[in-house]
């Protein structure tokens, strides 16, 4: 086993030791045995996130046309792909896909709609949409609408909005090789309006679009510098028609030593195995919570399908994890505070 692994394990666990720039690429060397890796990893998942897995839901509310030229996006009106095309869906079918998400066992409905950010007129469209899943309750309000104001996101919050999602996608450095209609430091400006507004930050990655460990290290770091509450790690999904259709895809155990490199960084985070779970991990997709992760997506994605709620729950199951309740949050985390502050557990 690696003596520099065991270390490091070791401090987060007896210490809450942040791991350095240096120390993250020194765990993530081809000649670290990613087993050795997940053993470490598991054990920070259990001490900090314990054994209970979060479960999201998302519906896109508004598809395709986008005009951003995002590399792996099937939505970019740029490329020639098969996405759907819609605008706003009808409240009635956020309703549907609230009650979808209950059903399911998510704790939340991420609303989630393509382009570089919302008009101020839809945020009206928005607050009717979180109007309507009050009618179903028990499903935390989560908003996925790209680059917003400090204004935007301050009324969102007043119209119940708990946690926004918000990706960067990659690192500063490798930004510009996958989107150029916006920056890096826009999806982060947006990251700390709502870090100051007090909203619960979910920002991931997608990886696999050829970054390298040192892109992967550099990210989390700044996730965790920006107050990061649940990380959601996407995958690749190659779609035609986009420029990296035809990119090499990540080998299972390397996907699994990314998700093991952000529990050691990100240790008291929740981290999410979410898009491209199913296509890239195949039989492995079970190990994710022994490589450190402690949330999965339940159901469909934006363009691309997932497996059956219940599968993933006879997963979860089967490995005597629990699938978390839903949560009533009476009071927001103060400002970039990692954890919500639960009322009650659903049916206390």
């Amino acid at each position: 086993m690696s003596d520099i692994v065991a270390e490091l394990g070791r401090k987060v666990l007896e210490t809450g030791h942040k791991l350095t720039r240096e120390e993250g690429l020194e765990i993530c060397k081809p000649s670290v045995d990613a087993y050795d890796l997940m053993y470490w990893a598991n054990k920070i998942r259990k001490k900090y996130r314990g054994d209970e897995v979060k479960a999201c839901s998302i519906v896109s509310v508004k598809t395709g046309a986008c005009s951003e030229d995002c590399s792996f996006c099937a939505q970019a009106s740029k490329y020639k792909t098969n996405s759907p095309v819609h605008d706003f869906l009808p409240p009635e079918q956020i309703k549907a896909a609230a009650k979808a998400a209950k059903k399911s066992g998510s704790y939340a409905l991420g609303l989630v709609a393509q382009g570089y950010g919302p008009k101020d007129e839809d945020l009206d469209i928005y607050v009717d949409y979180m109007k309507t899943m009050d009618e179903v309750g028990m499903v935390e309000k989560h908003i996925n609408i790209g680059i917003m104001s400090e204004s935007q996101i301050g009324r969102l919050k007043d119209a119940g909005m708990v946690c926004c999602g918000h990706n960067l996608e990659t690192s500063r450095r490798f930004f510009p090789k996958v989107c150029s209609t916006h920056g890096y430091d826009e999806r982060v400006e947006t990251l700390k309006s709502l870090k100051r507004q007090g909203v619960k930050i979910c920002s991931g990655a997608i990886f696999g679009l050829g970054e390298e460990w040192i892109d992967r290290v550099d990210l989390a770091i700044d996730l965790r510098e920006l107050g990061a509450g649940n990380i959601p790690m996407n995958f690749l999904n190659r779609i035609e028609g986009t420029p990296v259709a035809n990119a090499l895809p990540m080998e299972p155990l390397d996907i699994l030593k990314t998700v093991a490199l952000y529990r050691f960084i990100l240790f008291d985070r929740d981290l999410g195995v979410y898009g491209g779970r199913e296509v890239n991990l195949r039989d492995l997709q079970s190990m994710i919570f022994f490589a450190g992760a402690s949330a999965v997506m339940m159901g469909n994605y934006l363009t691309t399908a997932g497996r059956p709620a219940e599968v993933d729950k006879q997963m979860i199951k089967d490995l005597q994890l629990k699938l978390a309740p839903p949560r009533v949050l009476e009071t927001l985390p103060p400002a970039g505070h990692p954890e919500p502050i639960p009322a009650r557990a659903a049916g206390n």
